[in-house]
């Protein structure tokens, strides 16, 4: 089932996979969340994919590892549960990451504090995905 954003769960991916390169190769974004060392785990469940994400291991390229897939060989410290048409928003800085936990469009579970500590170390990201958005995936713009 397509979002009614995304052409596809293939596009929805691979526009995710860019997003995550960016925030695991930035100089400065990456090797803070490397530090930070949270294991997420992100369900969008109107496309049904789930990935998982951690901090690169010693000898891994980049600062980020993250795998589509549910098993994976470490334990998310964090959990959320969203639309992909929630994600664009929120990566286009368009969608309060507090307000949509509040109002259930983001479920959570695990060690919340922790996701929301790196809100601040992420926020650069969203420029860089808002270009990319107007460069070549206009139909994603919100």
């Amino acid at each position: 089932m397509a979002s009614p954003q995304f052409a596809s769960p293939e596009e929805f991916r691979s526009v995710m996979d860019q997003i995550f390169e960016m925030m695991s190769t930035d100089e400065v974004m990456g090797p803070k969340l490397r530090d930070a060392d949270v294991p997420q785990r992100f369900d969008f469940e109107d496309l049904d994919l789930v990935v998982n994400i951690r901090a690169a291991a010693p000898g891994e390229d980049g600062n980020l590892h993250w795998e589509w897939s549910d098993d994976v060989a470490w334990e998310p410290r964090v959990r959320m549960t969203m639309s992909s048409e929630t994600a664009n928003k929120y990566f286009q800085g368009k969608e309060n990451i507090a307000m949509a936990i509040a109002r259930r469009r983001i479920k959570t579970g695990g060690d919340v504090k922790a996701a929301l500590e790196l809100m601040p170390i992420t926020k650069p990201v969203f420029a860089r995905y808002t270009d990319l958005v107007r460069r070549e995936y206009p139909h994603l713009e919100v």
